[in-house]
Parts: structure tokens; C-alpha cells; sequence
């Protein structure tokens, strides 16, 4: 009785079998379309087929649910061909077609960087889709917008024209940077990257219909040189682009009226239309007489009239004291090394005797003749570096070595140092050159850089410690991103804090690609109880003015440096050597400091100097190397 128990149980479990239907995979199916097909979900098919579960292979037979009814089955999926429209993107080819992204993709793989007009993508159906036989249009637009291209009208968003195009805002700011920091009525924003901005456009919303053009800032300009390339006033330019405000970002988008260029040579001749990054020496002009002037915060005077301390006592406490005469060491290096090079140079030395409040420059320039002095280099105080550089003739550059603070002055004062707003923008142009997805973990206490990225990098997910200091991690967690480089800037110089992001980045390390990213390395981050190899476990990001270099240069540099003063160089010493090398480098070069500013891109042993706006934007990005060490991120 048990046997035949047993021989009805087969009998049904193979009938049960025998009921169930079978697909077979037809090139272009994956099995999220094999699963709407039949109305079933994924993973009932992946429970019968537990091999799919990496992926469906042509020819394959896979068993289906019991509840999908046997039907008749499906014609073979056939091959055909759909030429891409303007204006369309990936995504409204696949809704068009009814075939999913990932499988156009699958079929085309070029187009996973995007679509271009004209282009021919592969597609596998039953029959041949409407779509291919003649042109459908997707949506009716209005007149003032070109099928590729969208002017932005009165109320709209960035938001809502993503949506209406099915892109995202990052996408949609990547393809315009000008709409970034901008959003205004009449800009046209391109839908698609092989679409070009055209140069000349009617603007509709105007009701003179004045034309206006775009134009991308090129390296090394400034709104003075933009202006006079275009016969505008600076004026003119800013009340059309507010965002230049806060500075010229290279590429950034102008709207400009339409103006013929009064002179085109002032664009660099570079292939890509960007500055040349050139060896200076080769092209300097060793024949014409040049003249440097450093001005420099000794105030011997007052270390001589000072009977309390001695000048020991003074090079012991005076931090400031030490960071020039270190720089002075740096600079007489450079001095040295370009009369060795048979740079025909003459450089004075003056003490411009500054303190916080008072300083004789003046009197300096006063005093002497500074008629045909090509560069000035100091004061070392920004107030002072502004009254140098309205006293002086413009065509003297005047270099502020040092401060990195926000350049006033006149056009011929510049900043050698990278400010902090310069080391933001170049860091998250950095950041959103490699990944979308960027967070930030901010201390209750501070919030400027959180204000900073919600009027700039709305973009940026920021969450904070709350007012105990404690932060929930299992919520920041489901913010991250898999399969995506996830980039965690840390805004906190509490100690516990920062020892709190590190551990548990660590631990989410193991799940996700996790990269920690500090905007200025601070003391907490040197803390005993912060192992370096746990920032470099982290991989460490940070912009920096300085790179870490061990090129031959540099070692005979520090050699050099070494047998003259008998220490090893210190950053201020390399500074003071990197800032005046390059000041004599672009001084005898055939135009002069200031034009060479406007067109080349110089690098010395420690520094860069990208002169734009009158401000160096030569940032490097550093991070911590596995190894312990410090490298540049390219």
C-alpha cells in the first residue's frame, strides 16, 4: 500500500513538471524582460533556474512558474536597425521601441556614452517598430525651442526640464556647466553631449529679439580680458551672469551680447583652446635686461632698537620673522640659479619694515626709481600688496607671495597663492569628474561649508552630527551608492568626531567603494589615535597648493639648498624659491610677466602657477597612498 502511495506522489510531481512552461532565450532578452513577458517576478524564475541568476545566455531553456499559462509560442525576435533623431536620448529610444536600456546597450555598446543624431543603434523585436520606418515625434514643442536644444522659460526649473527630458539634474549641469551657479530666463541648455552649444543664438524671450551668443571661458582670462576681447563693459557681462561674481571657472558658459572679437590672437593656439603648460626657460629672451624688486617684512629696525630681546630671542619667538627669512632663503636661490641659467636679471632687496598696522612701502616706492622694475614681489600683507599695487606703474606685476586671501587691488596685483575659494571649486570640479555621488558629514558647530554647498553643489548630500554628537550611520548608509565611487567629505576638526567617520567608513569600506575627502587637512586629522593607515585605508583626499615632488629637480634643489644653508629646505624656503624662479621665468619671456600670465601655465618644484583673474589656480589634489605615502590624484 506504501509502494502505491509512493508511485502516485512520482506520478504527480512529473506530471506538475510536464505542466510547466519553457521559454527559450532569444539574443537581446535579459531576465527582468523575460519576467514582465509573463507577468512573474525575477526571482521565481531565478529559484527554477538558479544558473540565470548572472545573467541569461541565448539558446538557454529556462523553466517558468507553474502559474504561467502554457501558451502558443512567441515568434523569433528579429534584428533591426533604428537611426537616431534629434534631440532624443538613450532613454526615449528604449520607451519607443519598448526595449529596455540595458539591452540597447547590450547590442550598442558605445551608446552607453551617449546618442548622437544620425546614428544607427541595433534592436531585436517580434516586428519592426513604427519608430524605425519614419520620424515620431516624442513631443510637441514650442518654436522657441530646437529639438536638440531647450531656452528656458519663465517659472521652469532645473527640475522640471529634467523631468520633461528624463535627465537628471547632475546630467543636465554636467552637459551646461553655465546653468550650475545660473538658471535664468532665455539660456539655451543642450539635451545631449554631442549636441554643440551654437555660438550665436536669437534670444526669443527678449522682446527686441537682441542676439546673443555663448561663449566658454578660456584658461587664463578674466572679465577685464573678456570685456575688451568683446568690446563690453565688465559691467554688461556680470549683470548677465551673475555667477561670475565669485570668480571665472574654466569652461564656464557666458551669455554675452553678440560682438564681433576685436582681436582673436588673444586666444591661446593650443589645439584644445587652453592655456599651454610650457618650460619657461626655453622661451625666455636672454638679451634684454630685467629688474626684480623683493620687498621684505625684516623690520630690522626694530630688532636693532629692541634692547629687551636679542636676535636670537627674536629668530626663537618670531614665527613670522622665520617664514620670511626662510622664503628669502628660497629666493636668493632662485636668483642664483637664473644668472647661472644667463637670465640677465638685477634684484633689489628692500625692507618694507611691515607689521600689522603700518608698513613703509610708500616711502619706498617714493624714494626710488620703480620705472623700470618688471616685478615686485611683496609686500607679504594683503593690505599692503594693494597699496604697492596702486602706487606703481601697472605695467609692474606686483605678487602677493603668500596670503591667500581674496585679491583686491589693481590688474597688476597678483595672488600667488590659491585661496580657499579656488581649492573648493577645483576640488569638487574633481569630484564631479569622477562620480554623482558626493556626501557630506558636517560638525553641528560649523556650517559655512554646508551653506556653501547648498547655494552652490545642491547636488551634495549633507547630513550632520547632532547637537550630543552623535551621527546615525545605519541612515547614512542607505544614502551610498554601490558600484559607484562614493566620495564622504568630512567638515569637523572634533577629534572624536573625525575618529567616528574614519572607524565606521572603514567598516562600510567593505560594501561599498568609500573615498574620505577633507576640504583642508586640520590638527585633528595628525591625532596619535588616527592611524595613518587608516586615512590611507580611506585614500585621503585633499586639495592642496603644494604637490609632493621627487624628480631630480627637486632633489638638486634641496641639495643646492642644503649646501648654502645647511638645513634641508622647509615649505616656506621651497615657496620662496617656486614663487621668484617663476616671476624671472615669465619676466624675460618676450611679453613680459603679466601678458605671460594671460596664455601659459608654468610648474615649478613644488607649486603650479595657473594665473586667472589675477589669482593662481594651480590646485593640486593629494591623497594617502596605500603605501602611507602622499601622491597626486590625476
Amino acid at each position: 500500500m506504501k509502494k502505491a502511495h509512493i508511485y502516485i506522489i512520482l506520478f504527480l510531481v512529473s506530471f506538475a513538471g510536464y505542466s510547466q512552461s519553457k521559454h527559450t532565450v532569444v539574443k537581446g532578452e535579459t531576465l527582468y524582460s523575460i519576467s514582465k513577458k509573463y507577468n512573474v517576478k525575477p526571482d521565481d524564475i531565478l529559484k527554477l533556474n538558479p544558473d540565470a541568476k548572472d545573467g541569461v545566455k541565448e539558446n538557454t531553456v529556462l523553466t517558468l512558474p507553474s502559474s504561467v499559462k502554457v501558451v502558443a509560442p512567441k515568434s523569433t525576435l528579429n534584428k533591426y536597425e533604428y537611426q537616431v533623431q534629434q534631440g532624443e536620448t538613450l532613454y526615449a529610444i528604449s520607451k519607443k521601441l519598448g526595449v529596455s536600456v540595458d539591452e540597447m546597450i547590450k547590442n550598442n555598446p558605445a551608446s552607453k556614452e551617449g546618442v548622437s543624431t544620425g546614428q544607427s543603434l541595433i534592436y531585436f523585436a517580434a516586428k519592426k517598430h513604427a519608430a524605425t520606418q519614419q520620424v515620431v515625434k516624442t513631443e510637441v514643442v514650442s518654436k522657441k525651442e530646437i529639438v536638440n536644444l531647450h531656452t528656458i522659460q519663465a517659472e521652469e526649473t532645473k527640475y522640471s526640464v529634467s523631468k520633461k527630458y528624463g535627465i537628471s539634474i547632475p546630467e543636465l549641469e554636467e552637459l551646461n556647466p553655465h546653468i550650475k551657479n545660473v538658471f535664468e530666463i532665455g539660456m539655451q541648455i543642450r539635451l545631449n553631449k554631442n549636441t554643440v552649444l551654437p555660438k550665436v543664438v536669437v534670444s526669443d524671450v527678449q522682446p527686441t529679439a537682441t542676439k546673443t551668443m555663448f561663449y566658454a571661458v578660456q584658461q587664463g582670462e578674466t572679465l577685464f580680458s573678456i570685456s575688451r576681447k568683446f568690446g563690453i563693459s565688465v559691467d554688461e557681462i556680470t549683470k548677465k551672469n551673475p555667477a561670475v561674481s565669485t570668480g571665472l571657472t574654466v569652461g564656464m558658459e557666458l551669455l554675452l551680447p553678440e560682438k564681433k572679437e576685436i582681436n582673436s590672437t588673444i586666444q591661446s593656439d593650443s589645439a584644445d583652446g587652453l592655456k599651454k603648460k610650457l618650460n619657461l626657460l626655453e622661451t625666455a629672451n636672454k638679451t634684454k635686461q630685467r629688474n626684480l624688486v623683493l620687498l621684505m617684512p625684516f623690520n630690522i629696525n626694530r630688532i636693532e632698537k629692541d634692547s629687551a630681546k636679542t636676535k636670537s630671542e627674536y629668530l626663537k619667538t618670531d614665527k613670522f620673522l622665520n617664514i620670511t627669512l626662510d622664503f628669502y632663503a628660497g629666493a636668493l636661490k632662485a636668483i642664483d640659479s637664473a644668472k647661472v641659467l644667463g637670465l640677465p636679471i638685477n634684484a633689489k632687496v628692500y625692507d618694507a619694515e611691515t607689521s600689522k598696522y603700518s608698513s613703509n612701502v610708500a616711502t619706498i616706492i617714493k624714494n626710488n626709481n620703480f620705472s623700470n622694475v618688471d616685478v615686485v614681489i611683496g609686500p607679504f600683507t594683503n593690505s599692503f600688496v594693494e597699496t604697492a599695487g596702486l602706487l606703481l606703474d601697472k605695467n609692474t606685476a606686483i605678487i602677493s607671495p603668500l596670503t591667500n586671501e581674496g585679491g583686491k587691488g589693481g590688474s597688476n596685483v597678483f595672488y600667488a597663492m590659491p585661496n580657499e575659494n579656488i581649492q573648493k571649486v577645483k576640488l569638487m570640479s574633481y569630484l564631479k569628474s569622477k562620480s554623482d555621488a558626493i556626501f557630506a558629514i558636517h560638525s553641528a558647530s560649523k556650517t559655512s561649508l554646508s551653506s556653501y554647498f547648498a547655494a552652490n553643489y545642491p547636488e551634495v548630500q549633507s547630513s550632520s552630527f547632532n547637537d550630543k554628537g552623535l551621527f546615525d550611520y545605519t541612515v547614512f548608509k542607505t544614502t551610498l551608492q554601490k558600484g559607484k565611487k562614493n566620495f564622504v567629505i568630512l567638515d569637523s576638526d572634533k577629534i572624536m568626531q573625525v575618529i567616528s567617520v574614519v572607524n565606521n567608513l572603514l567598516k562600510l569600506k567593505k560594501e561599498f567603494d568609500i573615498q574620505l575627502v577633507v576640504v583642508e587637512r586640520n590638527d585633528a586629522l595628525d591625532f596619535e589615535e588616527i592611524p595613518s593607515k587608516n586615512l590611507a585605508a580611506l585614500q585621503m583626499l585633499y586639495p592642496s597648493a603644494i604637490r609632493e615632488n621627487e624628480s631630480i629637480e627637486a632633489m638638486n634643489f634641496a641639495k643646492a639648498y642644503k649646501k648654502d644653508n645647511k638645513i634641508q629646505p622647509n615649505q616656506y624656503a621651497t615657496r620662496g624659491f617656486d614663487v621668484t624662479f617663476d616671476a624671472i621665468l615669465r619676466m624675460c619671456q618676450e611679453e613680459g610677466f603679466i601678458k605671460s600670465t594671460e596664455s601659459q601655465i608654468s610648474e615649478q618644484i613644488e607649486s603650479q602657477f595657473n594665473y586667472s583673474n589675477n589669482n593662481n589656480w594651480g590646485v593640486y589634489m593629494m591623497y594617502y597612498n596605500s603605501d602611507l605615502t602622499i601622491k597626486q590624484a590625476q
